[in-house]
């Protein structure tokens, strides 16, 4: 059949507030133009991120009922534990509440001044661990992924040759891990191909470096091998997943994503080594080993959920739920990161306000625009977000798309907000930041209009 239906059925809903413009032009004011700063309740589609944000299913509610909440040893770790290693094959595993938390940890340790820790593209929290470590992050996309027109299937990848000359540049001594982030988020939610993994893979096995994986969102990825790459369209999901992680040495994960829960994270390495500082790390700054900051009612939906997000008629529905978003805004004239991605569409804001300099933040512009003129909250991913960094090589807003929780009629208000919004672009304001932090500052910046 044509039409791709949500593999699943509503159980259970809660209200959305329903907002007029003057109401959210008042709101927008009072957080400073950074929807960050709005208070959920006024917002009408949420937009913002994907992290966190997805409808649990029953057996994980069920789950959450079986927690076992002993401190030490608790049933809840071992079946978390038995289910990542399933997917994995990784032995050593550890939970962290967030995917945050196991970047910290492990940039903690690989990480410190003098070194160099390259990625495909960096993602804000990461980019920020490896530099508050003293290391330098850089990025090494591929050229296709910094033009939003190039329909490249792989978008994500990392360029093999700029990684070469990087090690050569700065030796590998310098360069404590290798890092690839599947699906590539501030790349456009563009996925990474199996065959690039493989030569990332032989880079690091030359110079005798670790590969990790960013592995957010590795089922939606497979999917991608699945249905783009030559010779894999017959293979599982898992089966490809399995690959993936077998060709790195470690991984972070923020389970917030493809583990489909509200909080949580994992932290997998194969070197015991490193797996017993990374404990002891664990222990000091998040909890015991067996709970890692959570609770086992956090884990027992974790363990489910990754379960959840292998079936291949969920990642069918989710990734085309996504494409249908991203091709009806291109009909409309609105450009964005071709071809659509993972987990969201990227809009390409410079293209969209021609009229307002990078300096100016014209994501931020576009994102503010979304909010007062249907209450959509999204995310700019450029300058606001990585300025304090690099020019970044793009200027984008993000529309995070939550998992199984909004439907068709929902994408579709989107798209008739979009197009109130493209058909008076010329409106919109630039920005200028009148306050920021030293690090991170997109999350609490505060602005007013040009």
């Amino acid at each position: 059949m044509p039409t791709i239906i949500e593999p699943f059925r509503i159980k259970s809903v809660e209200p959305i507030m329903m907002t007029t413009r003057e109401e959210r032009e008042g709101y927008l004011r009072e957080a400073n133009f950074n929807t960050f700063l709005l208070r959920a309740r006024n917002v009408l589609i949420d937009l913002l991120t994907d992290s966190g944000t997805g409808a649990m299913s029953s057996e994980q509610w069920a789950g959450i009922m079986r927690g076992d909440e002993s401190y030490a040893g608790a049933d809840s770790f071992y079946r978390f534990h038995e289910r990542l290693h399933g997917i994995t094959g990784f032995d050593h595993i550890l939970p962290t509440h967030q995917g945050r938390a196991s970047e910290r940890i492990l940039f903690e340790l690989m990480g410190g001044e003098g070194m160099v820790v390259p990625n495909n593209t960096h993602f804000d929290t990461t980019l920020a661990n490896v530099e508050h470590s003293g290391a330098r992050a850089v990025n090494l996309p591929i050229a296709e992924g910094k033009d939003p027109k190039n329909r490249h299937p792989f978008k994500g990848n990392m360029d093999v040759a700029a990684l070469e000359a990087l090690i050569a540049e700065v030796g590998a001594e310098k360069i404590p891990l290798v890092m690839l982030t599947v699906t590539n988020n501030s790349g456009g939610g563009q996925p990474v191909s199996l065959e690039n993994i493989r030569a990332v893979r032989a880079v690091c096995d030359r110079h005798k470096l670790p590969l990790f994986l960013d592995a957010c969102r590795f089922a939606e990825n497979a999917w991608f091998i699945k249905t783009r790459e030559e010779g894999q369209g017959e293979r599982p999901v898992a089966e490809i997943v399995r690959e993936m992680f077998d060709l790195c040495d470690g991984a972070t994960i923020s389970a917030k994503k493809d583990g489909i829960v509200n909080m949580g994270g994992v932290l997998m390495m194969r070197d015991a080594t490193l797996f017993q500082n990374a404990t002891n790390l664990l222990i000091l700054t998040e909890g015991y080993v067996t709970y890692g900051g959570l609770s086992g009612r956090d884990l027992e939906a974790m363990a489910q959920g990754f379960k959840e997000v292998l079936r291949e008629d969920y990642l069918r529905y989710r990734i085309r739920s996504t494409a249908y978003l991203g091709e009806r805004l291109l009909d409309m004239g609105v450009q964005i990161i071709e071809p659509p991605g993972g987990h969201a569409i990227y809009v390409d804001a410079g293209a969209f306000c021609p009229h307002i300099p990078a300096e100016q933040f014209p994501g931020q512009a576009v994102v503010a625009g979304l909010y007062r003129e249907g209450g959509i909250r999204a995310c700019e991913i450029g300058s606001v977000m990585f300025g304090q960094h690099a020019k970044p090589a793009m200027e984008l807003v993000r529309l995070a798309i939550p998992r199984r929780v909004y439907t068709q009629s929902h994408i579709d208000y989107v798209l008739e907000v979009f197009a109130e919004l493209h058909a008076k672009r010329d409106t919109l304001r630039g920005m200028r930041i009148v306050e920021e932090p030293p690090a991170l500052r997109h999350f609490t910046a505060k602005f007013e209009e040009i």
